[in-house]
């Protein structure tokens, strides 16, 4: 574990996949065709103590919806990208971007699409509930599942590590 604070001491930048991380991953469609998120408030609220610290916090999710614009406003994230095909060249771009090394980048994950952004990550994170792949990459596994307060746990190893 020791590792692990060491590599949360350096993060500057908190890029967080959404299906599966910031939810639990279900997908919830009327039959009209609307799609529904449900997120863990708890996350929200580590999400804006980490900013308020000074972390940057981004979301770079496969999928596109209004339910993750609107709750990264409420929450002011302002870094979004949706709809990414190549999550590993989107974080490198971010990371330019921003000014922030790889060192520097804590990246969440739950699926095989977010191993190639874990791997540039200088602190890989999965989710309790992630596909057996990213254990295998992974630095740190949150205690819970994703929508159930695994990014507050994230949040909180962070705080924590930052803190004298």
């Amino acid at each position: 574990m020791d590792a692990v604070i060491e590599r949360a001491r350096r993060v500057r930048l908190l890029v967080l996949d959404v299906d599966g991380v910031l939810t639990d991953g279900r997908l919830f469609i009327s039959p009209a065709g609307e799609e529904f998120k449900v997120f863990h408030v708890r996350d929200g609220s580590g999400l804006v103590a980490v900013q308020r610290a000074g972390v940057t916090v981004a979301i770079v999710s496969g999928r596109s919806s209004e339910a993750v614009t609107r709750r990264a406003a409420e929450l002011g994230i302002r870094h979004v990208r949706q709809g990414v095909a190549e999550k590993a060249a989107e974080l490198e771009s971010l990371m330019r971007e921003l000014g922030v090394a790889a060192a520097e980048t804590a990246c969440v994950g739950d699926d095989t699409p977010d191993l190639p952004m874990l791997r540039v990550a200088g602190l890989a994170v999965a989710v309790a509930d992630a596909h057996p792949a990213l254990r295998g990459v992974a630095h740190w596994i949150t205690p819970s599942p994703g929508g159930r307060g695994a990014v507050r746990e994230v949040c909180d190893l962070l705080l924590s590590a930052s803190a004298p």
